[in-house]
């Protein structure tokens, strides 16, 4: 395969797929838009522009992170030079979602193919124009053999899975994950998993709530609240409540105005089938704000619920929805019974100016990532790992993590033939005692 060990051959295909990106960029944004009326500011910021950002990252750098890298050598091998060596898996299988069916298809597979893999990626069959397009687009800047778009639904991704790869990238639910997880089991494929929780959002009785209310509104509402890491519910200190609530009413009406349904701005639900789950989680009698739906435009309005259960159907699951439920606490204890209930979530939100409170409840949780003082902007920055921990999924990616991830890492001792110590050799009498001291030394 001449993608496998061929750098220059990888950066001149990557290049045509930017290029490509960048002239059919208004057809994804249309493809966006059908399926489930993605607004075309986010998606720019979160689809193409993300992906065309990543390409560039990945062009500028493939070199470097592709070297064989030297690391320092164990005295017990003087004189030796040892290096780390990355090499392609082999066989890559990346499964994509619905929420963000172009960034989430085409950035892991700009880092599966950079590290020399040949890749079959099955997008979502929920989000058909978008499918369209990206198998578009590979199709022209691809050779078959090193990039492969396979489309269908659940009974072609059962076949798919039935097969054997010597890597699998997943994202979706935690329960799809499961499935994932198990078959490449059968084979001891390694996989990640790009899972979702439910994430909290603690706002403190410190905390610039007007600022909170728009970082929120922000992150929650975005793609109607179809994001991983997007906050699922709100932990805020009782007093605060009222007023928090407020600046949220005031700031849903700024970004979506007075009629959500009829702001461009505002995505739709992906189908009538979730549209409908998330109707029924909501309890009118529990509404402070929105609740307004039409499943037959699977549109739900943003909505913010008073929730003072934690065992409501609300609160059972992720929600992936704009549906915001708002529980208040008095002492930390209640917070740790709520965070406590759940798996380890994907992301994890504190809108704060006590430091010391801050760091206590990053160290004492456990999650994938998340923010202090803003919500979703992690994801932006190459530099951090996005991934999950637990439920909310198995390894990270992103920047040189992306291509890491589909390499594996093959050390490799270079041992010099100018002297060879006879101490390490049988017969072993005598040097029992010296090699104990050797080693508590080195």
């Amino acid at each position: 395969m001449e993608s496998k060990t061929n750098i220059n051959f990888k950066k001149e295909t990557l290049t045509k797929l930017l290029n490509a990106i960048l002239i059919h960029e208004n057809e994804i944004i249309d493809a966006l838009y059908f399926d489930f009326k993605k607004p075309a500011f986010e998606a720019v910021l979160t689809e193409t522009g993300y992906v065309i950002s990543e390409l560039k990252e990945t062009i500028k750098n493939i070199n470097k992170w592709a070297k064989p890298r030297r690391v320092f050598p164990s005295l017990l091998n003087f004189p030796s030079k040892d290096y780390i060596y990355k090499e392609p898996y082999g066989k890559v299988l990346i499964i994509s979602p619905w929420n963000y069916p172009f960034q989430l298809a085409l950035c892991p597979l700009i880092s599966a193919f950079a590290a020399g893999n040949e890749v079959v990626l099955k997008p979502s069959e929920l989000t058909p124009k978008t499918s369209e397009i990206i198998t578009k687009i590979i199709s022209k800047v691809f050779d078959k053999k090193d990039v492969t778009v396979i489309q269908g639904g659940i009974e072609v991704s059962q076949q798919l899975l039935s097969e054997r790869w010597d890597y699998i990238f997943f994202t979706g639910s935690v329960a799809v994950g499961k499935i994932v997880a198990k078959a490449a089991a059968e084979n001891l494929t390694p996989v990640t998993l790009e899972l979702g929780g439910k994430n909290p959002c603690i706002i403190d009785e410190t905390a610039n709530l007007k600022l909170a209310a728009k970082r929120i509104v922000w992150g929650k509402f975005m793609n109607a609240g179809q994001t991983c890491i997007a906050p699922d519910y709100i932990l805020i200190q009782k007093n605060m409540k009222s007023h928090f609530v407020d600046y949220m009413k005031e700031e849903i009406i700024k970004a979506y105005g007075d009629n959500p349904s009829d702001s461009p701005d505002f995505a739709r639900i992906i189908n009538t089938k979730n549209c409908q789950r998330l109707i029924n989680m909501i309890d009118q009698k529990k509404v402070i704000f929105g609740g307004q739906n039409d499943i037959k435009n699977n549109y739900i309005a943003p909505t913010l619920i008073d929730e003072n259960s934690i065992d409501s159907e609300l609160m059972k699951d992720e929600i992936f929805g704009p549906i915001l439920p708002i529980i208040t606490y008095e002492k930390e204890k209640q917070i740790d019974a709520v965070i406590s209930k759940y798996e380890k979530p994907l992301a994890f939100y504190l809108f704060s100016e006590n430091r010391t409170f801050t760091k206590h409840l990053i160290q004492k949780y456990s999650f994938g990532g998340g923010c202090v003082n803003d919500t979703m902007v992690h994801f932006s920055n190459k530099r951090l790992p996005f991934g999950g921990v637990g439920h909310s999924g198995i390894g990270a990616y992103h920047g040189i993590l992306s291509f890491d991830t589909f390499s594996h890492k093959k050390s490799i001792l270079i041992k010099s033939n100018l002297l060879d110590l006879p101490f390490r050799y049988a017969p072993y009498k005598g040097k029992l005692a010296t090699i104990k001291k050797i080693l508590d030394w080195i």
